[in-house]
């Protein structure tokens, strides 16, 4: 019985190394898969090291059980504690000449922002009083997978209603989503907006993001990987500074394990790009298709990012599947460059979508 075991225990803890690999190296079937499954290893561990308690198996017990811990030291991560010196997130920020985001907005269809009411309206967004051109020191924001463009669009709008969203991201993106958005009257909750361009090697569908303050520029791709566009806005807050907002969604490895990293980790250019500073600030919202187990999303975390549940340190804020109670796992994500303070980050189930949203209060520091 020890030996079995121990067999077990080591091929476990051979299956954690996977996470280890460079950022890259995992995009091969089934790793991705076999990543992200591994913080419900310690399940079956723990039951086995029951197992062998009860068989007065000390050994082969004492080491499931730190095999278990080192299956589940990202996720303890989430409450602000790590097993592994290691996985300490280091924040850094480099300029090098990235693209910047241009201050037009683009003129196709897909990805127009609204024009611009007239006159500087004042606005509450629940913190304070601010004006349709100045982000609000304290704002809210929400991101989620719509599955295909079946997402509950009344109940989309009932959450931005209740949680007062700011800014929305939303991917997998259909018109007809849009059209029932506009019909339950998105737009006069959030004024602008901006589309990704949709196209045949979308997945799932195109992305888009709404704001209730007017963007100084906004760009339906902000960036280029191997997936659906992702858009931008720039706001401005009172300070001088600028917020820039995207809605980014990376392929699943279904659809390719080379595309699923290298969508991932063409995120880091958003952190890298010149117009980003201490005072200038990007936000990145969206399905991911990866958790801090992956080492391509660890790899984006360390380019400059900071991820809101993590710096939350309240716990995971799990996101797939919608369907089950559990296991989930945690997919969608809110990452920021430094200049923020989250809080209030929550993931809530929406009707149509197999994915929970995900909401966080973002405060500028």
């Amino acid at each position: 019985m020890t030996t079995i075991l121990s067999a077990v225990a080591i091929i476990a803890l051979l299956w954690t190394t996977l996470s280890a690999l460079p950022a890259g190296l995992e995009a091969r079937m089934p790793l991705p898969y076999m990543i992200a499954l591994t913080p419900l290893l310690w399940v079956p561990l723990m039951i086995l090291a029951a197992v062998a308690a009860w068989q007065h198996e000390w050994t082969a017990m004492s080491l499931l059980i730190v095999v278990a811990l080192i299956a589940s030291s990202q996720r303890i991560n989430y409450w602000g504690t790590s097993i592994d010196p290691a996985g300490k997130r280091k924040e850094s920020h480099r300029e090098t000449t990235s693209p910047t985001l241009s201050k037009s907005h683009n003129s196709n269809t897909s990805g127009t922002s609204n024009t611009p009411k007239e006159g500087p309206e004042t606005i509450s967004d629940g913190h304070c009083e601010t004006t349709r051109e100045t982000l609000s020191p304290q704002f809210s924001v929400m991101t989620m997978n719509c599955r295909y463009g079946r997402a509950d669009a009344a109940e989309i709008i009932r959450n931005i209603r209740e949680r007062n969203i700011s800014v929305l991201a939303l991917q997998e993106v259909t018109d007809d989503l849009i059209t029932r958005l506009t019909e339950a009257d998105i737009n006069e909750l959030l004024p602008y907006h901006q589309f990704g361009d949709a196209k045949e090697t979308d997945n799932g569908g195109f992305n888009v993001i709404y704001s209730r303050y007017e963007p100084s520029a906004a760009v339906p791709n902000v960036v280029s990987i191997p997936a659906a566009d992702v858009p931008a806005i720039t706001l401005k807050t009172s300070g001088n500074r600028t917020v820039t907002l995207c809605s980014a969604h990376p392929k699943s490895p279904m659809r390719g394990c080379a595309d699923w990293s290298a969508g991932i980790l063409g995120l880091r250019e958003l952190a890298r790009a010149k117009s980003v500073s201490n005072r200038n600030i990007v936000v990145v919202m969206g399905d991911l298709n990866s958790s801090t187990d992956h080492p391509s999303f660890r790899a984006l975390l360390k380019s400059g990012f900071k991820d809101a549940s993590l710096i939350q340190a309240a716990g995971p804020n799990l996101t797939f599947p919608s369907w089950l109670k559990w296991p989930r796992i945690e997919l969608d994500h809110v990452l920021f460059t430094p200049g923020l303070k989250p809080s209030g980050v929550k993931s809530f189930e929406v009707e149509g979508t197999d994915h929970l949203a995900l909401t966080a209060t973002l405060a500028l520091r």
